[in-house]
């Protein structure tokens, strides 16, 4: 479902999220050019990741197959996009050559669909492993202890390459309760590289939203998803 947005100053709210960057990089002794936004557009109005555009937004995130592929064939290569949400296997086919990177893979199943989907159309498909370190029932994800002969697996795949991990911790108004699974990812993807597996790499973290993205940034994230911080609330037409 689109959300009617209510108004809100795009440029301006990435104006202040790029000095919160750069403050919570510089406090972690990293280079705030390290540190890239996904904005999430789920239930955003195609005129407005338009004028998200325009203001300098480049990397936009959906969650929904259904809701995004519409906007991808309204406003093409106008911003590039990322898959962030639950990916079912049935989907995969349609998003082929669609999505630069999909965030979210959590289950071996999952990636040899899109796999095979990716060597069908001569592509060979980004992706990061989405690990469910709070063990949520709620949450998809891989375990930790099922990361090991996971990726083992997933290196054999030609039509895939596994370029780091993705996490959500549990919903909390306290950003600070979110550190300790930012900080457990960030040990994980340094214990994967270490396993050596053939085209899987761990440059890429995608941890932190609108409410501890700032938490994300001191423990290593390289994608932060926002979508309130840069889109203001939204309501129901």
């Amino acid at each position: 479902m689109i959300l009617r947005q209510t108004r809100t100053d795009i440029k301006e709210n990435l104006r202040q999220f790029q000095e919160r960057v750069d403050v919570a990089a510089q406090r972690a002794g990293r280079d705030p050019k390290e540190v890239k936004l996904v904005a999430v557009t789920k239930g955003v109005e195609p005129d407005r990741i338009r004028e998200a555009a325009m203001a300098g937004v480049e990397v936009v995130g959906e969650s929904r197959v259904q809701e995004a592929l519409p906007k991808t064939h309204s406003l093409g290569k106008e911003v590039t996009w990322h898959f962030i949400g639950h990916l079912q296997t049935n989907k995969v086919k349609q998003m082929m050559g669609v999505f630069e990177l999909i965030h979210s893979v959590d289950s071996l199943r999952l990636a040899h669909e899109i796999s095979r989907w990716a060597e069908r159309s001569g592509v060979c498909q980004p992706v990061l492993i989405q690990v469910n370190l709070s063990r949520e029932g709620s949450k998809s994800g891989l375990a930790p202890e099922e990361m090991k002969p996971v990726l083992q697996e997933m290196a054999g795949l030609q039509g895939i390459t596994v370029r780091g991990l993705m996490t959500i911790p549990p919903l909390s108004d306290d950003a600070e309760a979110s550190r300790v699974y930012f900080r457990r990812l960030r040990v994980l993807a340094a214990e994967v590289s270490r396993w050596g597996f053939s085209g899987v790499t761990m440059g890429e973290l995608s941890m932190g939203m609108s409410g501890d993205f700032e938490v994300a940034i001191e423990e290593g994230a390289t994608w932060v998803r926002l979508g309130t911080a840069i889109f203001g609330p939204r309501r129901d037409r």
